[in-house]
């Protein structure tokens, strides 16, 4: 479908990013190369270092940014690894760092990655496909209290007892290989009233396994817990987040940089020395307008939050 080749909110993150001709910027989820396209096509003397996982992503890459190569630095890895990325580079401060938490549109078209509900395929969904831990193994070889917790907690799925009850059952006869078995079984664990609802009844839980198995939650912990140490004052991070999960962590990581002094409101002076780490771009996320999303579906549950290092 055309609509997974455009970049989503792509000039509120060029906005939120103020992009300086001559800076150093960081895509941490370079994908299609959307976003990095027009970050370079901005920059004069400056540097773009574009981070996946995914080797089809980097092969790619100098395809869609043919005539820019000459400022863009392609790097294999996670995003929640750039302090060490950026210092293996050497390179002491970034002005800009941009991701886009989605699943990258290939990794989604092409069913034999096996993230897709609606295609059978075999349950792999690695992003990195080097990664030794598949959906299959998850799915075949945790218990039902974990499959049950990551049903819950990744996908805020409501069956997520009957679910992972019926995987457990199901395996115990052969083991589950495909995404359409796994569909299916789901289908099969839920109440009808469930089975007619507008989304697809795997998908909560197929969200929650490809969570578990890149585990995404853990990549995002760990670029908020390094990002302000890689960013040049005035520096700026911008997040695009799809589910509440992720958009929970952004949002409390901006607001806990944004906090200045903790001490007690009775207390006559500060005592406590604490600063503000970082100002929040907007208060509230940056939404999609109804043309985008007219235009382009995946925006529609898209949620910008920028913050600016002080």
């Amino acid at each position: 479908m055309e609509y997974t080749h455009k970049p989503v909110l792509l000039r509120e993150c060029l906005d939120g990013l103020e992009i300086r001709p001559g800076g150093t910027y960081v895509d941490g989820t370079l994908g299609r190369a959307g976003h990095s396209l027009e970050i370079v096509r901005r920059l004069t003397t400056g540097r773009l270092i574009a981070i996946d996982r995914d080797k089809a992503a980097l092969d790619t890459a100098p395809g869609r940014l043919e005539g820019f190569m000459d400022r863009v630095t392609l790097v294999r890895g996670n995003f929640g690894d750039i302090k060490a990325i950026l210092a293996e580079l050497g390179v002491d401060g970034v002005d800009g760092i941009l991701l886009d938490l989605g699943v990258s549109s290939p990794q989604l078209d092409d069913g034999s990655r096996g993230f897709s509900y609606l295609q059978d395929a075999p349950l792999d969904m690695r992003m990195d496909q080097s990664a030794p831990l598949t959906a299959r193994d998850v799915v075949n070889g945790w218990d039902y209290e974990e499959l049950r917790r990551i049903l819950w907690q990744y996908g805020e799925e409501r069956y997520s007892g009957p679910i992972a009850a019926a995987i457990v059952r199901a395996r115990g006869q052969a083991p589950i290989e495909t995404t359409g078995e796994l569909a299916e079984l789901i289908r099969g664990a839920m109440p009808a009233k469930a089975r007619r609802e507008k989304q697809h009844p795997a998908k909560r839980s197929f969200q929650a396994i490809r969570i578990a198995v890149n585990d995404e939650l853990g990549e995002v912990e760990r670029l908020l817990g390094s990002a302000l140490d890689v960013l040049n004052t005035g520096g700026r991070l911008a997040v695009i987040s799809f589910h509440s999960l992720e958009d929970r962590l952004v949002k409390t990581a901006f607001a806990d940089w944004a906090k200045g002094c903790v001490c007690p409101p009775d207390f006559p002076v500060c005592v406590c020395g604490r600063k503000p780490r970082a100002r929040l771009v907007g208060r509230r996320p940056i939404v999609a307008d109804a043309g985008e999303v007219d235009e382009n579906p995946r925006a529609r549950s898209a949620k910008l939050r920028v913050a600016e290092k002080l």
